[in-house]
């Protein structure tokens, strides 16, 4: 099962990923200085919408589609 994610960063920016386990993601970008050089910066950061998919090939192909949503079409 993977993930696709959206984060709502300290400065109001909106962070989208994939994942195979959610809750560790969230936990790493709030927590640890590895993988997302960009919400380490932006902390704390908090888990705003998430899908679940069956592959990563899915998971790629919807964040791909929400990374080219505009921000207000991400918050409705």
């Amino acid at each position: 099962m993977y993930y696709t994610y959206i984060l709502k960063c300290s400065d109001e920016t909106l962070y989208t990923w994939i994942t195979t386990d959610l809750e560790r993601r969230v936990f790493e970008h709030n927590n640890l200085d590895v993988w997302a050089k960009y919400t380490k910066a932006r902390r704390p950061c908090e888990l705003v919408y998430f899908e679940k998919l069956i592959d990563r090939s899915c998971a790629s192909k919807r964040e791909i589609e929400i990374k080219k949503m505009t921000k207000l079409q991400k918050n409705n």
